[in-house]
């Protein structure tokens, strides 16, 4: 695994207690892992009481979200709301739950349109700080770091952030009520008594003779905690074999930042 000096988007920093000594650490155990993992994998985390931010990840840094893109676009459709003076209509809420909660497609493709597809997504990534993502008229194949989509639940979850009070508390509400069987990857860091808000995204991509593309990214919330996290893997074999690497580098990073 080739790490580099990442950009701004994607550096690894640290405000917290996290000190050089254990960061470096955690950067060779995480890379140690992903070598005896198939295809690519990166990881980001922000630990929101702490201050503490880590993040590992491979060169080209870039990855296809799958359905994780589904977070920007449901930010998208609260802000476009809040923009107009007015809740998410009875179609929006029907389009979003199905797309968050089912992770429907069709209720994600005709949302994306309303924003103004690829071409309103980018503009609202931008607008927002949000300049390691690149919207594609395939949703799906949006391409993004895992420190970027940590922005993105920043932004959805922040009492600082752009979304008023009801918009984040729907949010949250779409986000801890995913169907149980969608609800694997960075769930797998959770402790017992912790809140899980999550997406996760899975697809083949022809273009790489069908090996998966497999994320997962969410947000982890206790009396005692507050961790946003994002791994993002490509050019597995197969989904479980993506599943099972969501959901390991996940409980390696997180158990080393609660240490």
């Amino acid at each position: 695994m080739n790490l580099r000096s990442l950009p701004a988007a994607c550096a690894m920093t640290s405000d917290g207690e996290f000190c050089p000594a254990d960061r470096l650490t955690l950067t060779r155990e995480a890379a140690a892992y992903l070598r005896t993992r198939p295809g690519r994998g990166a990881v980001a985390v922000h630990d929101r009481l702490t201050g503490t931010r880590f993040t590992v990840e491979p060169s080209p840094g870039t990855f296809p979200l799958a359905s994780v893109a589904k977070v920007g676009i449901l930010l998208g459709t609260l802000l476009n709301a809040q923009s107009g003076r007015r809740d998410p209509t009875p179609a929006e809420r029907v389009r979003a739950e199905a797309m968050m909660r089912r992770s429907d497609n069709t209720a994600a493709q005709e949302l994306a349109v309303e924003l103004g597809g690829s071409t309103g997504l980018t503009r609202l990534l931008r607008d927002l700080g949000v300049d390691q993502t690149w919207p594609a008229p395939a949703w799906g194949t949006t391409r993004s770091c895992p420190a970027d989509q940590l922005k993105l639940l920043d932004l959805l979850t922040s009492p600082t952030g752009p979304l008023t009070v009801a918009n984040r508390s729907y949010a949250h509400a779409l986000m801890t009520s995913v169907e149980p069987s969608q609800a694997w990857g960075v769930s797998a860091a959770a402790r017992a008594g912790e809140q899980v808000a999550i997406k996760n995204g899975w697809m083949p991509v022809t273009a790489d003779d069908g090996r998966w593309v497999v994320n997962s990214v969410g947000r982890l919330t206790s009396a005692t905690s507050d961790l946003l996290i994002a791994v993002l893997t490509e050019g597995n074999p197969d989904k479980e074999t993506g599943i099972r690497t969501t959901e390991e580098l996940a409980d390696l990073v997180i158990s080393a930042i609660r240490r």
